[in-house]
């Protein structure tokens, strides 16, 4: 698996740990400079007009810049992947008002949401050629619909904060530049909380869950499978074990977020339980985006939108009604 080195000029050593560091969880890295926790009710009553119940999606974002550059892996999974991304836009079947987007790749304490009219990128990785800190995707962002966020937040029991400051991290410009490439939809960006507990995130989606009455898309931005020593081992060779216990956990989520929806909340609470749950997610930061979606979906079963592999290592990503 050569590097395409007209695209990239480094060695596989150098961008292996650039990979690394790009998918590697940091909340610091990717902390806000400002938060502001007043709470704002200025567009309590944005996109109040019914536009038919938009679905939900999990989506698989790769590793920092990939696929939109060649970082080495397999075409086949790098072709794969691009069309899982460009098919997320199908997903909700009529053009969108807004996207709301949970990305692995952010962390608070409370729920923060962006909240700028204009939000700049945040390339929240290092160690990659120029063309990956060129990259644009100028969709704007959407202080009413921050605000109403924090609204049904609020009611829920949470408290909230506002970041009028953070750009889009790779979780959701990376995906959503080849979704959306038009960049024409408003965008707000969601967090995770710090405490990655499942019961919160999945209790944070079925406050959001009015927003689909509305015209928002909720997108949960992360990976099914995130182990960077797996990742990095079998890049260079081989690791003993790898792809069957990445197998296996695939197939447990699959049957997990496929069942009826009681039993599918009630296995994703217990995630780690599962067959080699720890060994996917040493560290669930890419996972619970998905306990989001899934409090959103409600009574909607899920479907598996795409099956494929990062590094020969099986990752999937679903849709909800």
């Amino acid at each position: 698996m050569a590097f395409d080195m007209a695209i990239i000029k480094t060695s596989r050593r150098e961008m292996l740990g650039a990979l690394a560091a790009a998918t590697a969880a940091s909340s610091g890295a990717c902390a806000p400079r400002k938060r502001v926790t007043s709470q704002s009710k200025e567009g309590e009553r944005v996109m109040s007009q019914p536009a038919g119940r938009m679905p939900v999606a999990f989506v698989a974002h790769g590793g920092g810049p990939y696929p939109i550059l060649d970082l080495g892996f397999p075409q086949d999974e790098r072709t794969s992947l691009l069309k899982h991304m460009r098919e997320v836009r199908e997903v909700s079947g009529t053009k969108p008002k807004a996207l709301l987007v949970v990305s692995a790749h952010w962390e608070a304490p409370v729920p923060t949401v962006m909240s700028s009219a204009k939000p700049p990128l945040l390339y929240d990785y290092s160690g990659f050629p120029p063309e990956a800190y060129a990259l644009t995707w100028p969709s704007p962002g959407n202080p009413a619909l921050a605000s109403r966020v924090r609204g049904l937040l609020a009611a829920a029991g949470f408290a909230t904060a506002e970041d009028p400051e953070r750009g889009f991290d790779h979780g959701t410009f990376i995906p959503l530049k080849v979704a959306f490439p038009e960049a024409d939809i408003p965008v707000v960006q969601l967090s995770l909380i710090q405490s990655l507990d499942p019961n919160e995130h999945l209790k944070m989606g079925r406050a959001l869950a009015p927003l689909r009455q509305e015209g928002v898309f909720i997108i949960g931005s992360g990976n099914s499978f995130h182990n960077m020593g797996a990742f990095r081992g079998q890049m260079q060779g081989s690791v003993p074990g790898a792809l069957e216990r990445a197998a296996k956990f695939d197939s447990w989520l699959q049957m997990a977020v496929t069942a009826d929806p009681t039993a599918r909340d009630e296995q994703l609470r217990n995630w780690a339980e599962a067959p080699f749950g720890r060994y996917a997610h040493p560290r669930e930061e890419h996972l619970v985006p998905l306990m989001v979606v899934a409090g959103a979906a409600g009574t909607d079963r899920g479907v598996t939108t795409w099956s494929g592999s990062l590094a020969g290592l099986n990752m999937s990503a679903f849709r909800f009604g």
